[in-house]
């Protein structure tokens, strides 16, 4: 049996392994729209997500009121890594697909826009989060398939670029 891991690093300084099996270890309820109410070893904290960046895996979140930035990586990512292949990747993109089920609440571009890498191209609704989806590299709007309203799956083409 394969265990999945992620590396997480908080404010560009701090780096640790997670494993989804730590999660057992929390106790963890809702109490508004992305605010949490988190038991861990008999010590509570409160988390509120302030941001998150699916396609970038980076979340912006406070626990007990301090701001942490994290960013993940997969098993993938790090293995991209450690061969240097980072940056291996063109700049040109193609499509932008749902990274999750949700609905749209704001569509970004339009036909014909140029868009760089960063760029807003639209935000869905996913598990109560607003995600800000940005374009990971450069290209022209070519047809955008979604309008705000529009519920999605997950791998669901929304935007496709020339």
């Amino acid at each position: 049996m394969i265990e999945e891991k992620f590396s997480l690093t908080v404010n560009d300084k701090l780096e640790f392994d997670w494993h989804p099996c730590d999660a057992e270890e929390l106790d963890v309820a809702e109490t508004g729209k992305n605010t949490f109410h988190i038991l861990r070893n008999n010590k509570t904290y409160r988390a509120e997500v302030l941001e998150a960046d699916f396609s970038a895996k980076t979340f912006r979140i406070k626990i007990n009121g301090s701001p942490y930035k994290v960013k993940i990586a997969d098993d993938y990512d790090l293995l991209v890594k450690k061969w240097g292949l980072a940056g291996a990747s063109g700049k040109k993109i193609k499509n932008v697909k749902a990274p999750m089920p949700g609905l749209v609440v704001g569509v970004s571009v339009e036909v014909g826009q140029e868009v760089s890498k960063g760029d807003p191209l639209l935000i869905l609704e996913a598990m109560k989060m607003e995600n800000v989806l940005k374009s990971l590299g450069e290209g022209r709007v070519k047809a955008v398939f979604v309008e705000q309203g529009t519920a999605v799956d997950k791998d669901q083409l929304l935007i496709e670029m020339e």
